[in-house]
């Protein structure tokens, strides 16, 4: 499969692009934009060292971008609420061989946030900008984790000259019954709720925690904790952030399931890859058939990574690696 071949590890190189890649720098050396999250959702006391990767300015939004490797470019996405160091193992495998890139999304990790609700189309063209700021022009693979696989597949059908390929790992299932609730209102509300959280200071008390708990019930294996991982969650500009994608899952399953019809994928390979524990539940069962019926419909390999749980990137990082390099 023809790819685009990218450039060596870029924890402090060149940035700017056709979207714009306005850059400063972090602590300690790494690249970031004049624009940074709200000094009021800053840590106390300094971080785990200095942050890695660069700061990139694209549709206005500075965004946490990594770029490793070299070889045919692979953007990592991951699921509602992830960060960059979530792909971590992933990347160790696919580094010396791709130009692997990954990025938080607004207001995750270390971005800053975006003024309006996350959308499919705007995620899938977040993708393409962060590829054009980078100097990628070429084609990508992308992989794209639960609610990210709506990502990933709408940036393929919107921008297919882009996509080299796609895998779905233990995607998100578009449903095209549309929320009563007006996008707007359900947007609203998540917003309020996290700014009542925020105003008691429940994100530092607790925020790590919860993500330790989710990480946990979302994996088989016992994963430790990342440095970065108290570090990001524990800011109100992360739950906000969390909350807001959380509302957002049942509108964009909807867009995924209206674009489909209208946009036809682009004839390149993509690859359903499922997350099996080993149960034999009616829940799990019907989860894999469920997936199957997702690669079918869009004329995708099935595959499944077993055994591991949703957090497959972490269970079972290799059957990932795996998945990119056989597309």
């Amino acid at each position: 499969m023809n790819r685009s071949r990218g450039s060596s590890h870029d924890s402090s190189s060149h940035g700017g692009g056709s979207r714009g890649g306005h850059g400063g720098t972090f602590p300690g050396g790494a690249d970031r934009a004049p624009d940074r999250p709200r000094a009021a959702d800053a840590p106390d006391g300094p971080g785990p060292g200095a942050p890695p990767g660069r700061m990139l300015r694209v549709d206005g939004v500075p965004l946490h971008v990594l770029r490793e490797g070299s070889g045919p470019a692979v953007v990592l996405c991951g699921g509602l609420g992830m960060a960059w160091f979530d792909w971590e193992a992933v990347v160790a495998l696919l580094a010396p061989d791709h130009t692997v890139i990954r990025f938080d999304r607004p207001g995750l990790g270390l971005s800053a946030p975006a003024p309006g609700p996350p959308t499919a189309a705007a995620e899938a063209d977040r993708i393409a900008h962060v590829l054009d700021a980078l100097g990628h022009p070429g084609p990508a693979t992308v992989v794209g984790h639960s609610m990210a696989a709506f990502h990933a597949e709408v940036f393929a059908r919107l921008h297919p000259h882009r996509c080299a390929g796609l895998v779905l790992a233990d995607g998100s299932l578009a449903d095209p019954a549309r929320p009563v609730l007006p996008r707007a209102v359900r947007h609203a509300w998540a917003g309020g709720v996290a700014g009542a959280a925020s105003a008691a200071g429940l994100p530092r008390a607790l925020g790590p925690v919860g993500r330790r708990l989710i990480s946990r019930a979302g994996a088989l294996g016992p994963h430790p904790a990342h440095p970065w991982e108290r570090t990001t969650y524990r800011t109100s500009r992360v739950v906000r952030a969390c909350a807001l994608e959380n509302a957002a899952h049942p509108y964009q399953a909807a867009e995924v399931a209206a674009l489909r019809p209208e946009r036809a994928l682009p004839p390149v390979p993509v690859t359903v890859l499922a997350a099996y524990g080993g149960g034999e539940t009616p829940r799990e069962l019907r989860w894999l058939e469920r997936q199957r019926g997702l690669a079918t419909e869009l004329g995708g390999r099935f595959v499944v990574a077993a055994p591991a749980g949703h957090l497959l990137m972490a269970d079972a990082p290799d059957a990932v690696a795996r998945a990119v390099r056989e597309l």
